[in-house]
């Protein structure tokens, strides 16, 4: 081998040193972010599709013939929820279920506490607005009226607006506040269509204004 031969060799034994082994690292770790995201969304994949399942289940806990849920088999299947996909969507979900199913057996309580769940970590924004409503609904039925009123103070998203405030009138109206139901009702038939406020919102407004008169 010549002393050019020799020279090359030595420049690229130093080139490699340098640029060769970064290079074949940063190719493996790329690939090992690759392969780990693939993997990574496989997983989130079959997580997903298992939840759903479950949850599918839940739903059909009511398929009986008197249309009342199996009450075993919906503890059963809203604990696998919330212990192998805790925190996720379709485990609160499952929570709003249980509460429905627990307010329609008169057991308030528990209904509450899974409500409380779901608006303590709400997984959206959606799910929390949700859970605040019908534990304002919940805490009203046990006479926690200015509770419920409390609940429901501070600013809520546009999409939720009207129901919010058609729930403080109807909560004021309960405690015999008809000019602040009235304001309510007002607000929430401003976030509605004019098509969308008629209807039980309008209805509302009028028997507070028969009561006026």
């Amino acid at each position: 081998m010549s002393s050019s031969d020799d020279e090359q060799l030595a420049a690229f034994k130093d080139w490699w040193q340098r640029n060769g082994k970064p290079l074949l690292t940063g190719g493996l770790l790329a690939l090992v972010v690759v392969l780990g995201w693939q993997t990574w969304q496989k997983y989130q994949g079959n997580q997903s599709q298992g939840a759903s399942n479950l949850y599918q289940a839940l739903l059909e806990t009511t398929l009986t013939p008197t249309g009342q849920p199996d009450m075993a088999q919906v503890a059963d299947l809203s604990g696998k929820l919330k212990s192998e996909f805790g925190g996720t969507a379709y485990a609160q979900y499952a929570s709003l279920f249980v509460a429905k199913v627990a307010v329609e057996s008169g057991k308030l309580d528990d209904a509450a506490s899974e409500l409380k769940s779901v608006l303590d970590k709400p997984a959206d924004a959606t799910l929390g607005e949700i859970a605040r409503q019908r534990l304002a609904r919940v805490l009203a039925a046990q006479n926690k009226v200015d509770d419920a009123l409390k609940l429901l103070d501070g600013d809520a998203d546009k999409a939720f607006l009207a129901s919010r405030e058609e729930l403080k009138g109807d909560l004021l109206v309960q405690l015999g506040r008809a000019d602040d139901a009235h304001a309510a009702y007002q607000k929430a038939k401003a976030a509605l269509s004019d098509d969308a406020a008629i209807g039980g919102l309008q209805l509302k407004l009028d028997d507070l204004a028969k009561g006026d008169a």
